[in-house]
């Protein structure tokens, strides 16, 4: 089973999944301390009218029944009637309220979580399994849900009808309370060692199920290349191979989980044959009249059933320290890149872009070995360089997708590890060699995350990228789907759509990888002419392999062994 890694590439190790694991949602949970005490006081509430109804069993039965007393029966009636229906409302108010809660905090859990996953670096992702990433932000995110809006109100509730009737049935009778709990530490005991099982079989069902999520994700982002290769067999063997192992730590889940509620159940089912058999006993010696008895046997009775299902919760709750084990995992990730705590702002680059003997090396030998580069601000400059001479290294140091080992880039003379992060990307924007598009429309990915945009801006920034002769074609125009990652576009049109997302935006740096990688000469020769009309006074950093980017080129740099050659 392969185990994700962190983005220097050492394995993660397993979540930790202890009950201190629950002490970290401590920050999520204090913004609704006051709402929680809420909660709390209606739960004591409904709790203490639940517990009123065995009580109201005895005295029906020793007032009204035995002493022939029908006002106290018709009292008796109407005040079951009221605890009833109050205990339902009490009860409905605090769920209600609870689940509201949970809502709203793992809310802000799945917001923090999306925060901190957008600072990681290219190689978090180059190296994490899509499919673990996806089943921990999806489904352990959800099942630590279902725990906080199901189980942990459930917890609470039996907890405190656990000591409302332990309290009752030792002021009922004290020697029927001592022989009716005397194998409840025996109970426990059993549950506390299963339990421990249960948590590690847990985890590697998660485990497994993560890895059968990466092979679908995998199957289904490589269905080209596995119909290419009539390869169909081979990963439905790969699937079943890998859905088997799942199955079954699935199966050990349930019966270890089965064990860990039928066991303790078991010796508390004895305790109550015990108090069955003592209660009767003293009630025919007189010692104890039969409302004590029918109203302790059912305080008995509610006292297993909080024992059993804090007993059964524990599949739920094993489940839950997993899932917030793996959660924490990520937030335990450690970014590459850290913005400053009192950054520097940056405005429109005016004088020139500096690499300063920048060393990176990545799990193998260094790729930049002391770059020094100098940009002036306005210049096009050409990037070329054998495949991994780092070409695109060079271009995410400068957006600070990562930072150098050693070295320095500074933009007008400022460190811009000192900069802010979003002031650095607004005004250098980078376009991979592989963009990304979203599966909307053409006009919605050029103008992604720019609410202020126009039609005529994104119209003009799609002709600047050479996409005109494109949306002439299409019937819909910029309101064409692109369909799931821009696959039902060509590869030169997924290009010219991210050239023209960044065009839109006009930074005074632009930075783009590969650029023309999927044109052909004429289209080329175009978007290299509307790249500078678009943009006459910004930086142009171009890396391609392409002559005809490099030939209006003020600055040409050529990467070798890590070093740059300059040539003006």
């Amino acid at each position: 089973m392969n185990n994700p890694q962190t983005p220097n590439g050492a394995h993660l190790s397993p979540p930790v999944a202890q009950w201190r694991t629950y002490r970290r949602l401590t920050p999520y949970l204090m913004p609704y301390r006051g709402r929680l005490i809420l909660v709390l006081t209606l739960s004591l509430m409904a709790t203490a009218v639940t517990l009123a109804q065995p009580y109201l069993s005895k005295l029906m039965i020793d007032e009204a029944l035995l002493g022939h007393n029908l006002a106290a029966l018709w009292w008796i009636a109407a005040a079951t009637i009221g605890v009833t229906l109050g205990g339902y409302a009490l009860n409905i108010a605090s769920s209600y309220r609870y689940v509201k809660i949970s809502a709203a905090m793992l809310f802000d859990i799945r917001v923090d979580l999306l925060r901190h996953l957008q600072t990681l670096s290219p190689r978090f992702y180059a190296r994490f399994r899509l499919g673990d990433l996806m089943s921990r932000i999806n489904s352990d995110v959800s099942d630590v849900q279902r725990a906080a809006a199901d189980t942990l109100l459930a917890a609470l509730g039996n907890v405190l009808f656990l000591i409302g009737s332990v309290v009752l049935m030792v002021w009922l009778d004290w020697r029927l309370f001592l022989l009716g709990t005397v194998l409840v530490p025996i109970a426990v005991l059993v549950f506390v060692r299963l339990q421990r099982k249960l948590v590690d079989i847990t985890r590697d069902m998660r485990e497994r199920g993560a890895d059968l999520g990466s092979l679908l994700v995998d199957t289904v982002m490589g269905m080209r290349v596995v119909t290419a290769l009539s390869a169909e067999r081979h990963e439905l063997a790969r699937f079943a191979d890998a859905n088997g192992r799942f199955v079954e730590a699935m199966l050990r889940m349930q019966v270890a989980s089965f064990l860990t509620g039928a066991l303790p159940g078991a010796l508390l089912a004895i305790s109550t044959a015990a108090v069955t058999l003592y209660g009767g006993w003293r009630v025919f010696s007189g010692e104890l009249t039969i409302g004590t008895l029918v109203a302790f046997m059912a305080y008995h009775a509610r006292l297993f059933g909080p024992v059993q299902a804090l007993l059964g919760l524990s599949s739920g709750l094993a489940s839950t320290r997993v899932s917030l084990g793996r959660i924490f995992e990520l937030f335990d990730t450690v970014p590459d890149v850290i913005q400053r705590a009192e950054p520097l702002p940056l405005g429109p680059v005016r004088r020139a872009i500096r690499f300063e003997g920048v060393h990176f090396r990545h799990d193998r030998d260094a790729v930049l070995d002391g770059v020094d580069l100098t940009i002036p601000a306005g210049t096009h400059c050409a990037v070329l360089g054998e495949s991994g001479a780092g070409k695109s290294t060079l271009a995410d140091l400068l957006v600070r997708l990562q930072d150098p080992q050693s070295g320095r880039i500074t933009i007008d003379g400022a460190d811009i590890r000192d900069v802010a992060l979003a002031d650095l990307r607004r005004e250098v924007l980078l376009v991979d060699q592989a963009p990304f598009l979203f599966n909307t429309s053409i006009a919605a990915n050029i103008a992604f995350a720019l609410d202020s945009a126009t039609t005529a801006e994104v119209q003009a920034a799609a002709e600047a990228a050479g996409l005109g002769p494109l949306l002439e074609r299409l019937p819909q125009g910029l309101q064409t789907p692109v369909g799931e990652r821009g696959l039902s576009l060509s590869a030169g049109e997924r290009q010219r759509i991210a050239i023209a997302r960044a065009l839109l935006r006009r930074p005074s740096v632009l930075v783009l990888d590969e650029p023309t990688a999927a044109l052909d000469a004429a289209t080329e020769r175009r978007v290299a002419e509307g790249l500078r009309e678009a943009l006459p006074e910004a930086t142009l950093i171009i890396i391609t392999h392409r002559p005809a980017l490099t030939e209006g080129a003020d600055l040409v740099v050529t990467l070798t062994d890590g070093k740059a050659n300059l040539r003006v």
